[in-house]
C-alpha cells in the first residue's frame, strides 16, 4: 500500500483486513478497533472509536431474571454491534488516499484463492472447537467455515473463504458502509438473528464510530498518548503516573536482554498494576453512560497517596476482580513517507470471539459483550446502546520539543496490555534502551487465576535475569511458570520515527515485532 502511494492509514486498514482472513482467532471483520492517528500535515493526532455497541433490546435485568449472574463468555449474548469496518470508514474518509477496492484487493486474493494452513492457525482452530461445540452445538457455522473437512487443517493445506471474499468485495464496490445497511446489513441481521442474538438490523444501520481527543501523561518527559475509555489506555496511563513516583534502576544496568535486572522495579511495576486495575474495575465504561474521571484518577495528589501507599518490600493482597480476563487481539503500527502515522488494534476479545460464524456472509463475531456486568451496581453494567469496557489500547510516545511521534507502539495481551505498555515505556525511557531490546526482554503480568478472583498470578518469563524470581517470591510474589518467549505474555510491536522519521531531512525509520509473535516488520 506505501508502495503505491498510500497512506499510513490506507496500509492499517489493508493489513487489519489481510489479518481477518489469515489470523482470525484474533480479529475480524465482527471485531472493535481503536486508533490513533497523527495528520503530519495539521500536526494534530486524533483517536477514533471503533467499538460497538450493545443492541437496544439489552436488557441485564431479564437476563438476571432469566437466572443469569454473568454473561457467558461464548455464544450470541456476548455479541455487540461490530464496530471495525466502521472505524475504517471514517479513518479512510477524513485521511485516505486508495482506493477501497485497491486497500481490499489483498484481503479478498488471500480469502478467494486461499491461504496455507499455518500453525497460528491451525492451533486456534482446534483449541476453540470445544469451546464453540459445548456453547452452540457441532453443527454451528463455525465448523462448517473453520473446520470444512471434519479434521484438523494439515500444515500448508489451502483454506479457501469464499463467503468472507464476497463480503470483502461488496465493501470495495459499495463502500464501507456497506457493511451496516443494504443487503449485507440485512443478511447479518438474519444470521444474528438465527444465532439467537439481539442485533437487529436498525442496531446495525444506527452505529457510528467516534472521534476524540487522545489523553496522555507525562512520564520523565516523555508524553505517553493514548485512547481515552472505553479503552484501557487510561489503565497504562495510571500505573506509569505510579511508576514516576520512583526512582527506576540506574540505567544501563537495570534493563537489557534480560528485562529489568532489578526486582525491586518489578515488584513496583506489579503493585502499580494492581492499583490501576482495581480503579479499571471501579470506574471504566461508556463515558456517554457514566461519567469516567480520567483527570480525577491521573490527579497528582491522588497518584502521590496511590504510590505512597506500595509496600516495597512486601506483596499487597488487592481486591476481587469484578471484570473477567482473557483476549484475543492484533495490533498493528504504520507509517508513511509524509510522517502520518497509526497505532491501531483490533480484537474479537477471545479467540474467535463469541463462536458465532454467520457462514453466508463469511463473518464471525467478537464476544465483546461478555465483558459488560449484569449487577446494576456495577459501572459496566450492561445496558441498551452501550459500549462495554475494553482491554485494548494503543499508544504513542513523543518527545519534549519534538512536534511528531517518536514511537509507535501497542500490544496485544488482554488484561497484560496496559502493564506490557507500562514495562515498554519504562524500557525506552528509563533504559534508554532501542525499542528492539524493549519489545523481545522477558516480561511478567499479574492478572487473576480465574474470572472474578484477586489478581495475584504473577507470570514472569524465564529469561529474566538470576535472582529476580527468588526475589519476587520472598516478597510475596505468587508466580505462575510460563515458557521462554511466552505467546501468553502478549505480543507487542513498535515503529519508531528516527530523528524525526521519513518526512524530516536525514529522518529514518526502525521498527520491531514481538519474537513472541508471527509478525514481521516491514519498511520500504
Amino acid at each position: 500500500m506505501l508502495r503505491s502511494g498510500g497512506s499510513a492509514v490506507d496500509a492499517a486498514i489493508a493489513t487489519n483486513a489481510v489479518l481477518g482472513v489469515v489470523m482470525p482467532a484474533g480479529c475480524g471483520l465482527g471485531g472493535d478497533a481503536f486508533w490513533l492517528i497523527w495528520d503530519a500535515a495539521s500536526g494534530r493526532q486524533s483517536a477514533l472509536n471503533g467499538s460497538g455497541r450493545a443492541p437496544a433490546a439489552a436488557s441485564a435485568a431479564v437476563l438476571r431474571a432469566s437466572g443469569l449472574t454473568v454473561l457467558p463468555k461464548s455464544g450470541p449474548l456476548s455479541i455487540t454491534v461490530p464496530g471495525a469496518v466502521g472505524s475504517w470508514t471514517d479513518a479512510h474518509a477524513r485521511h485516505g488516499r486508495l482506493s477501497r477496492a485497491a486497500i481490499l484487493a489483498p484481503a479478498i486474493e488471500l480469502a478467494e484463492a486461499g491461504f496455507p494452513a499455518w500453525d497460528g492457525f491451525i492451533e486456534a482452530v482446534e483449541g476453540t472447537a470445544p469451546r464453540v461445540r459445548g456453547a452452540l452445538g457441532p453443527d454451528a457455522g463455525f465448523f462448517a467455515v473453520y473446520r470444512p473437512h471434519g479434521r484438523p487443517w494439515r500444515p500448508g493445506e489451502r483454506v479457501r473463504l469464499p463467503a468472507l471474499a464476497a463480503t470483502l468485495r461488496t465493501l470495495a464496490d459499495d463502500g464501507f458502509e456497506a457493511f451496516y445497511t443494504g443487503d449485507l446489513g440485512e443478511r447479518q441481521a438474519r444470521g444474528l438473528a438465527a444465532a439467537g442474538s439481539a442485533i437487529s438490523a436498525a442496531d446495525l444501520a444506527g452505529h457510528t464510530s467516534t472521534w476524540t481527543e487522545p489523553i496522555s501523561t507525562d512520564y520523565r518527559g516523555v508524553r505517553v498518548t493514548t485512547h481515552p475509555p472505553n479503552s484501557s489506555g487510561l489503565v497504562a496511563l495510571e500505573s506509569l503516573a505510579i511508576l514516576a513516583q520512583f526512582e527506576p534502576p540506574a540505567a544501563p544496568g537495570g534493563f537489557g536482554a534480560e528485562g529489568v535486572t532489578d526486582p525491586a522495579w518489578v515488584h513496583l511495576g506489579i503493585e502499580a498494576a494492581k492499583l490501576a486495575m482495581a480503579d479499571r474495575d471501579a470506574f471504566l465504561t461508556d463515558p456517554a453512560f457514566r461519567d469516567v474521571p480520567v483527570d480525577g484518577l491521573l490527579a497528582p495528589d491522588r497518584i502521590a497517596r496511590l504510590a505512597a501507599g506500595i509496600d516495597r518490600r512486601r506483596a499487597s493482597s488487592p481486591p476481587r476482580a469484578t471484570n473477567p480476563p482473557g483476549g484475543g487481539t492484533v495490533y498493528l503500527a504504520t507509517v508513511d513517507a509524509d510522517g502520518n502515522a497509526v497505532s491501531l488494534i483490533e480484537s474479537n476479545y477471545l479467540g474467535f470471539g463469541s463462536g458465532v460464524v454467520d457462514p453466508d456472509t463469511g463473518i464471525h463475531y467478537q464476544n465483546r459483550g461478555s465483558y459488560f456486568s449484569l449487577d446494576p451496581a456495577h459501572p459496566n453494567v450492561l445496558e441498551p446502546g452501550k459500549r462495554t469496557l475494553h482491554t485494548l489500547l494503543p499508544g504513542m510516545l513523543f518527545r519534549d520539543g519534538v512536534v511528531g511521534p517518536w514511537i509507535v507502539v501497542g500490544a496485544m495481551g488482554g488484561d497484560a496490555q496496559p502493564q506490557i505498555h507500562a514495562q515498554f515505556v519504562s524500557a525506552v525511557v528509563d533504559g534508554g534502551v532501542d525499542i528492539r531490546t524493549a519489545v523481545a526482554a522477558p516480561r511478567w503480568f499479574v492478572e487473576p487465576a480465574d474470572h472474578f478472583q484477586p489478581p495475584v498470578d504473577v507470570s514472569l518469563e524465564p529469561r529474566h535475569a538470576p535472582g529476580v524470581a527468588e526475589a519476587l517470591e520472598s516478597m510475596g510474589h505468587r508466580l505462575v511458570p510460563t515458557q521462554e518467549f511466552d505467546s501468553g505474555l502478549g505480543h507487542e510491536h513498535a515503529v519508531e520515527l528516527v530523528d524525526g522519521g521519513p518526512s524530516a531531512s536525514g529522518g529514518s525509520i526502525a521498527a520491531t515485532t514481538d519474537p513472541r509473535s508471527a509478525g514481521l516488520p516491514a519498511v520500504w
